[in-house]
């Protein structure tokens, strides 16, 4: 039993609405769909938000979707939207490169976060380097995060504290995760590191809110969350339900419940066809730990091989699919297709 209490910590809100939303739409968000939100999050006072390529910096691609705009322009057209809220963006290596760091500094970005799968760390080591140079805020975040355990995953985060992060976390990139799970390895993060812990949520379960509030009390204090959840797959943590939320539990953020509220109905009505649902796909790939980006390509695969999208994305989470591995999901759906002639 834990003696010693926590400090309550002052909760700063990341919003990646404009980042994690693209994989809801093919990455196809315009200029008018991103200054239209980017002005409503400033307006409510949202600390920080995130913009880009559903993968982040460098990733517009045929393997994983082209976006509709390059980072500069939406980068740029966030950026003359923000007057108080800071711009955040978002870099995994093998995507982003140090030139799309250099690039998105100079087009206003504040806050670079530097994202590798969650026992990996070692690779943010020269991006981490490079945006502490520009004078950017350096952050390291660790993927796939259920899929090692809390030691591993303090080990990781500390690793990249002495890289240069000025805050560190984990990713629920599946919304794989339990409450308990959450507390667990929050608190391993919290106790290895002297940095911000960071959080982030995915709604596969229906628990990405639970889990952020469970975060908050194991010690995060950046906690992720985006406009209706907007997000890959069922979505990300409900922002404005968070918000509320963390109101009723007597944590101050800064953001103003109405004009938050405001930011998720232009969201809904600008910006995607329909709110993020948790259908039966999203449930799978939660329960099987799979990326939640994987739902549209695997949904779009098993129609045309005729098999099951539940039973493929189990057959993923099986060999341990990563973001990234695309490729793979249609090797799958041609053997599970084979398996059942």
């Amino acid at each position: 039993m834990d003696t010693h209490p926590r400090k309550r910590p002052r909760i700063l809100l990341h919003d990646p609405t404009l980042r994690d939303g693209h994989h809801a739409v093919g990455h196809q968000l315009d200029a008018d769909q991103l200054r239209a939100y980017a002005t409503a999050a400033n307006a409510a006072k949202v600390p920080v938000v995130e913009v880009g390529h559903g993968n982040g910096l460098g990733a517009s691609s045929l393997q994983i979707g082209r976006a509709a705009l390059d980072d500069a322009t939406m980068l740029t057209t966030v950026r003359e939207a923000l007057t108080s809220s800071r711009l955040g963006v978002f870099v995994a290596p093998g995507w982003g490169t140090s030139h799309d760091l250099v690039a998105a500094v100079h087009n206003g970005a504040d806050i670079v976060r530097i994202a590798a799968h969650c026992t990996e760390a070692d690779v943010t080591e020269r991006h981490l380097d490079v945006a502490r140079d520009l004078g950017a805020e350096a952050q390291g975040v660790l993927l796939m995060s259920h899929m090692t355990g809390p030691g591993e995953l303090a080990e990781q985060c500390a690793l990249m504290a002495t890289f240069g992060a000025q805050a560190v976390g984990i990713m629920d990139s599946a919304g794989h995760y339990l409450p308990a799970d959450v507390t667990e390895r929050v608190h391993a993060v919290a106790d290895a590191v002297d940095v911000p812990v960071i959080f982030h949520g995915h709604n596969n379960l229906g628990l990405a809110v639970a889990n952020s509030l469970a975060a908050v009390d194991a010690g995060a204090s950046v906690i992720d969350a985006t406009a209706r959840g907007f997000g890959a797959g069922a979505g990300n943590t409900q922002l404005e339900v968070l918000v509320a939320v963390l109101e009723r539990h007597g944590i101050e953020t800064g953001i103003g419940l109405r004009e938050v509220l405001a930011a998720a109905d232009i969201a809904a009505d600008r910006l995607m066809k329909a709110p993020p649902s948790i259908d039966s796909t999203a449930v799978a790939s939660g329960l099987a730990g799979v990326f939640s980006g994987f739902r549209r390509p695997v949904q779009q695969i098993a129609r045309a091989e005729g098999v099951d999208p539940v039973d493929l994305f189990l057959a993923l989470g099986e060999r341990q699919a990563v973001a990234g591995q695309e490729d793979l999901i249609g090797d799958v759906a041609r053997q599970l297709k084979a398996a059942t002639r």
